[in-house]
């Protein structure tokens, strides 16, 4: 089996840095620029530079050519690396959205008349598919669009979308009825309805995403770009100010010259935060990639940034704590029954039942007792509900049903029953103690025993669920489970809580009461039964195997349909938060150094007194502001590393995490400009 997770491209590949370098000369455009003020300004204040480097090699000012002409080169490298950042993260994502149209064939559909599989067709270009069409699909056929399975099950290779080449299994009815535009059919056929128009699909969807091109600003960008804007303001009006009071200082002391154009253009923006306006378009595109190499699709970077911030989850038991698939070990007679007889109605009720669960119950009669059956041609099949909580079979005038304890006894209470046999509640508690699943079988209005679901405990998720518990994330298991055995499983597991017997308006309810404490709640889900859920939660993770109303719901895809993918979303959404904390508090900590850089430089010559300030000891006024800009256009791509691949994640309490980053982020960025200024003024002073 070949694994699915689309390998990381890497940023030195040259298929991704040529076309970035190019991309990022495009972005200089102002009209491409606006969405990023502080960087539009910058490119102001490098054109202005260079009309004073012309007037400098014209004679017209007293600035050295050299010293506006280099401090102009590297305002304008500012903004190219600025826009190489995000061409970069945006690269990534391009070759996988490339990857993606080429595996796009033109498709001919099977469009039927009615929804049945022998119904007549006429074949019509998928492009000419609208929702609500019927497909026919054959083996080795594509399916020509995203839909539900209505008639028939069939395998489906989804390698186009998922990476993983193994087949599954899609069916109508359940919850792994979705089949996705693109795939191909390796056996059987299947009738889909389209639920997608052409380019509305999954796929189109996913080439939008991936390349960027939808991307929207995120809450927390946008406020952290007003503050960014904020910033930029002050530090313009303190520049404009800076002229006039030189002017009148210099008339004053009757020496000294006034700050130059050149000089106010450089103190502008290496007091701007050009750092992390440089890097914030690059880190949320980054973050959206990182999430794809796990197979993830994020349809929104609100979702994401949720992640980040999610305090409680609600993690389903089957499949996602538990290895799911449970199976039937063991048939329990009860009041004075026989076991052959409890395998008899267990077998009749199961039939229909095209379950995991179902086909483990008809494999064990068979197994255990040698009972074969097929459904009676007079048979009608009563499908599980998450109301009634019970499935069966009903067949010559006898009822045959299974499902929980307490649905099962009312069920035959309602046919007349006066009780149940005394040892039900004994056998039932001692199953759900053991953390099974006990389903109660009844035959009319007798119940004859119970059979015994085993499930099992995935290995290592007490270490996930302990991660989440140190970062204060509180996880609540969902089960359909009675309390008993929900108990047990919860302990086991050691989750935080647990929701027995949860209904669809039961999930809804308790997102709801944690919204309204104030928490940010996340879940995942994969059935019709989930949607509301899903619409209600911060952030809702739907299987790509699941039904289209889940997926409608969702705001983050899983595409390898692995409900334990959720922890690593939230590790990604803290990541991107962290990353532009980090990258924030280093950009705002980096203008320390430089008012010792420049301040003292520009008004020295009014101002001997400020030599004291010269804590760097720079070679001149000159050097010190021309080192200044360069250690501000060279710190961006040093960090577009990191902005790409995020801040490492350490789970640990907020409190301490705070701590640990305003001391490697918050004194390292006090302390790098420092060195890094110095250095370059050494440089500086050999070159001149």
């Amino acid at each position: 089996m070949s694994k699915h997770a689309p390998a990381p491209v890497s940023m030195f590949d040259p298929r991704i840095l040529k076309p970035a370098l190019v991309e990022s000369f495009r972005k200089l455009d102002p009209r491409a620029l606006w969405r990023n003020p502080v960087m539009l300004s910058v490119e102001v204040a490098s054109v202005v530079t260079l009309c004073t480097f012309a007037m400098s090699l014209a004679g017209k000012n007293g600035e050295p050519p050299f010293f506006t002409g280099l401090v102009s080169l590297f305002l304008w490298l500012t903004v190219i690396f600025s826009t190489f950042a995000e061409s970069l993260a945006e690269g990534r994502g391009k070759a996988r959205a490339a990857s993606l149209r080429k595996s796009r064939t033109e498709v001919t559909a099977k469009r039927l008349k009615r929804p049945e599989l022998d119904a007549p067709y006429e074949k019509v270009p998928a492009e000419h598919l609208r929702k609500d069409d019927y497909i026919l699909v054959g083996a080795h056929e594509m399916i020509a669009g995203d839909g539900d399975v209505v008639a028939g099950a069939a395998l489906v290779n989804e390698a186009a979308v998922t990476g993983e080449s193994a087949p599954v299994v899609r069916e109508s009815g359940g919850d792994r009825s979705a089949v996705t535009g693109g795939t191909e059919v390796i056996a059987n056929s299947i009738v889909v309805r389209i639920t997608a128009n052409p380019g509305e699909t999954f796929l189109d969807r996913m080439i939008s995403l991936i390349e960027g091109a939808k991307r929207r600003k995120t809450p927390n960008e946008i406020a952290l770009e007003v503050l960014l804007i904020a910033l930029t303001l002050v530090f313009f009006l303190v520049c404009v100010n800076i002229r006039p009071l030189s002017l009148y200082s210099a008339g004053a002391a009757g020496h000294g010259a006034p700050v130059s154009l050149t000089v106010l253009v450089a103190l502008f923006v290496c007091l701007a935060p050009t750092t992390i306006a440089a890097l914030l378009p690059a880190i949320g595109i980054a973050g959206m990639d990182r999430l794809f190499q796990k197979n993830v699709i994020a349809l929104s970077g609100r979702a994401i940034e949720a992640a980040g911030d999610v305090s409680v989850l609600l993690l389903d038991k089957t499949g996602t704590i538990t290895l799911g698939n449970r199976e039937a070990v063991e048939f329990v007679p009860v009041g004075g029954h026989t076991e052959a007889e409890v395998a008899q109605a267990a077998l009749m009720a199961s039939l229909s039942d095209e379950t995991p669960e179902g086909r483990s119950i008809v494999a064990l009669a068979r197994e255990k007792h040698g009972l074969v059956a097929e459904l009676p041609a007079d048979g009608r099949s009563v499908p599980f509900s998450a109301e009634t909580r019970l499935s069966g079979l009903d067949t010559a005038g006898v009822k045959y049903r299974k499902g929980a304890a307490d649905s099962a006894v009312a069920f035959v209470v309602s046919l007349g029953a006066s009780g149940v046999p005394a040892d039900l509640p004994v056998i039932v508690d001692r199953i759900a103690r053991a953390g099974a699943t006990p389903l109660v079988v009844s035959r009319d209005a007798d119940v004859i025993g119970v059979i015994n679901l085993k499930d099992i405990i995935k290995g290592g998720i007490q270490e996930r669920f302990q991660q989440l518990r140190s970062m204060g994330i509180k996880t609540v298991m969902i089960t359909g489970d009675n309390q008993l055995t929900a108990a047990a499983i919860a302990a086991e597991a050691q989750v935080d809580d647990f929701l027995a017997q949860a209904k669809p308006e039961d999930k809804l309810r308790l997102i709801r009461e944690h919204q309204e404490a104030g928490f940010m709640v996340a879940m995942t889900g994969d059935g019709t039964n989930d949607a509301p859920a899903l619409a209600q939660a911060d952030v809702a993770v739907a299987m790509n195997t699941g039904t289209q109303p889940a997926r409608e719901a969702a705001n983050i895809i899983d595409l390898d349909s692995n409900p334990t993918k959720l922890l690593d979303i939230v590790e990604v959404g803290k990541q991107i938060l962290m990353t532009r904390g980090n990258l924030t508090t280093f950009s705002i900590s980096n203008d320390v150094a430089k008012y010792f850089a420049i301040v003292p430089a520009m008004l020295l010559s009014i101002y001997p007194q400020l030599g004291a300030l010269n804590v760097m000891r720079l070679g001149s006024p000159l050097s010190a502001i021309l080192s200044a800009v360069i250690f501000n256009a060279l710190i961006i791509p040093f960090l577009v590393p990191l902005a790409l691949k995020g801040t490492k994640f350490r789970p640990m309490p907020a409190e301490r995490l705070l701590i640990r980053n305003l001391l490697v982020f918050g004194v390292g960025g006090v302390v790098a400009p420092f060195v890094g200024i110095k250095l370059i003024d050494i440089l500086v002073g050999l070159m001149l």
